[in-house]
Order: structure tokens, then sequence, then C-alpha cells
């Protein structure tokens, strides 16, 4: 097999007029090889088969299968090829199957992969697009759900961090992310997420059509099985996973939304888009205004009381009476409200605190009070128990003892006086 320069020079100096021979005995190489590649029957790089190829006699029946089901499991064809005469072992035939090309494009199942793209116009301010994605083994616990809003003519996104992907906390984050991008487009694009879309259809939830009435906007559903349609902030979600959460430290879900902020403005924005930045393009989009608040979603967790006396809620953690530590509470807080409440399981209220954003412990004077007491009285000046004694059975458990032993397996009891009489009669 001849590289590409010894092929290029097998026939520049063919033209200068050197035999077979001579080229052959110049570059060490068999005369008959120099003359395959001088006719054309050769081409550099590619190594002459020693053999035949052993699946081409094969390749009408596999064509013919993969028309019949082109799903087909290449072990299920490797079989009927088995028993059709096929000489080699499974991985030579996959080789020659995705070699040749043989199982064809299936353009409903295979989504985007193998078809023909084209980027699609985003007139300004028309449309925002929105996605979650979720990174589990956060560094503060549990799973960290991101919502990410993109504006796909200048390709601008802001994002905030969740506990949840339920209807209320969606509503939440899209208002946070609105609030960052500085107002909203008359439209909405979403995938078919179940907390907006109705499953199998393209209409909108009718516990989401509020949401959207609030901000009076149109929701845009993603055709079936095109997710593509939101090229924009599925870009997004890749290049925020990329340059940010890889490299995030942050240890509160507080700080990791200050840190996706920070990014969003001073990374993100700085990209170069058409001979500008992202952040110049961005602010010529016209941009609805926002109402005062936001839709009166309202957000929930229960929880367990922490031994503190306290339960988390949204990266803050707010105090309850100490009594009510290991039980499990629910906080509830409407969202535009400056309070949230912390209930029972059967519904009966337990506190009420003013929401705070800066994480932390929120600790009203009454219960840090209370907590206190019951601390202080918990405390003992007793000396500690002697660990490695000796601590033989006492009296009490003799006698508890006893009774489980029954008559039968009463303790003896020895009169030493009487038997010394007992003696003294029977010599």
């Amino acid at each position: 097999m001849l590289t590409q320069g010894e092929d290029v020079e097998v026939h520049a100096l063919a033209g200068r007029g050197w035999s077979t021979s001579a080229i052959a005995r110049h570059l060490g190489r068999d005369r008959a090889t120099v003359r395959a590649y001088l006719a054309g029957e050769r081409a550099p790089g590619v190594r002459k088969r020693a053999a035949p190829d052993p699946l081409e006699p094969f390749v009408a029946y596999l064509a013919a299968r993969f028309a019949d089901d082109p799903h087909l499991w290449l072990t299920a064809l490797f079989d009927e090829a088995v028993r059709l005469g096929y000489p080699r072992s499974y991985p030579s035939f996959a080789r020659g199957v995705r070699r040749l090309g043989l199982r064809p494009h299936c353009e409903p199942c295979r989504g985007v992969k193998g078809r023909t793209t084209i980027e699609i116009e985003h007139p300004p301010g028309d449309e925002i697009q929105w996605d979650w994605f979720e990174r589990r083994r956060a560094p503060w616990g549990g799973t960290a759900h991101v919502l990410l809003g993109t504006l796909p003519h200048s390709s601008r996104f802001r994002g905030v961090i969740s506990t949840s992907e339920d209807q209320p906390h969606l509503a939440a984050a899209l208002d946070g992310v609105l609030r960052r991008l500085g107002g909203t487009t008359p439209a909405w694009r979403t995938d078919r997420l179940a907390t907006v879309i109705v499953p199998g259809t393209a209409d909108v939830q009718a516990s989401f059509a509020p949401v959207a009435k609030h901000y009076g906007v149109v929701i845009r559903p993603c055709p079936p099985r095109r997710g593509n349609r939101k090229g924009a902030v599925e870009a997004a979600v890749r290049y925020a996973c990329g340059r940010w959460w890889r490299t995030l430290e942050a240890e509160t879900l507080i700080e990791a939304q200050a840190s996706l902020d920070r990014f969003c403005a001073v990374v993100a924005d700085a990209r170069p888009r058409g001979g500008t930045t992202v952040g110049a393009l961005a602010a010529t989009e016209p941009l609805r205004a926002l109402p005062v608040l936001p839709y009166p979603a309202t957000l929930e967790r229960t929880g367990p009381v922490d031994a503190d006396a306290t339960v988390a809620f949204e990266g803050t953690r707010y105090s309850v009476p100490p009594g009510f530590v290991g039980a499990r509470v629910t906080v509830r807080q409407r969202l535009g409200s400056p309070t949230l409440e912390i209930v029972t399981g059967a519904g009966t209220p337990v506190a009420v605190h003013r929401v705070a954003s800066g994480g932390g412990i929120v600790r009203t004077p009454e219960h840090r009070a209370a907590l206190e007491r019951e601390v202080l009285a918990a405390f003992s000046t007793a000396r500690p128990c002697e660990r490695k004694g000796n601590h033989p059975p006492g009296p009490a458990a003799r006698a508890a003892a006893a009774i489980l032993r029954g008559g039968e397996a009463r303790e003896v009891v020895v009169d030493l006086a009487r038997y010394a009489e007992l003696v003294e009669v029977l010599r």
C-alpha cells in the first residue's frame, strides 16, 4: 500500500519518463504495486484485500431484511446470516454492516440525527424559549433543578435554581427569570412539559393557563418529537453546564444562584454575536413590562424539623418551637407575600416568618428563648455512670427473676442452725 505522498511521487516520476522498474527501485516497492497505482487500480491509503469480502454475497438479503424492519437487531440478523452460510464471527458481521451502511435512516425514530438542518430566523423580542435541566449530587445536597429562559434572537439567557419542578416552583422560577431578563416576550416556547402542556396534545394545562394570562403571553409548544425547535435554549443549557456548573464553587443554593447570576451577566453576555456581543444585541430586543407582583402560586415543602428546631425552605432555615423537633411540618409561601407559614400535617399553625433570601437561619426571639430554656434544662451536674464497674443483679432484679422462674425454680435458702440440730438428733 502506497501513501498519498508516494502516490504523488509515482505519478510525478512517471510523467518525467521514468520506467516502472526505475520507480519501483527508487521507492523500494514491488513493480506490480507501482503499475497498479499508475493504472488507477488501487488508491493510496487503502489496503488491497487479500480475499473477497465474505459479506458481499449477503448484501442483497440484508438490504431486503432492513427494508422489512429498519430496527431489526443485528444479533437476530446475524443468526439468519449464519443459517444461510455466513462464515465469520458476529464482530466481523457488525463491522461489515456498518462499513457498507446497510441499515437505513428512520426519520420518525432517529430524531434530528442524520437530518438536514437550517438556522431558524427569530425576530427580536418574539419569544422566550424555556427548558429545565437537572444535576444530581448538588454541593448543598439533593438535586439542583435549573430553569433557563433564552431570547433566541440575541442568545441572552438567565436562570433560576429551584428545589423542585412542580407547577408552583415552575411559576416562581419563570417569574425569577423574567425579572432577570427585564421583561417578557408576547410568546413562550416550551417542549411538552406535563406542567405546561396536556400530555399527548398541544393544549395548555388548565392549571397553567392562569399563569400565561397573568403575564399576557401565548404558549407555543414544540411539535411532537421536534425538540430542536427550541434549539436556542438547548444550546444555552449545554453552554451553562459546561462553563458554569462544572466549575461551580458553592456550598449552598443561595451561593449557587448568585454565581449563576454573575456568570450570565459577566461571561454569557460577553459572547460575540454578529459583530457585537450578546448583551449589546439583547439590549435592542423589545420586551414587555412585567406585572408588579408574580403569579400568586403557593410553594409548599414538607420536611422534618432538625435538632436545632428549624426546617429548611428554599435555601433558608426557619425556626419552630422546640417541642416539634423530629416532627414533619409543611412550609407554605404564597408568591408575592412577604411572609410564610409553617403548619403541622393536620394544618395546625406552628409559626409565621418573614421571607428571607440570604440563606442562614431565621429564628424569632420567642423560639430562641424557648430553645435555650429546653437546652439548659437538659444539662446535668451529676457524675457520669461507671461504665466499667461490676453491677450484678440487684434485689429488684432477683425478685423479678424469681417470678419468671415460677415455683419450681424458687431460690433455695439453707438455715445452717436448723441443719446443725438435725445432725445432733440423727447421732
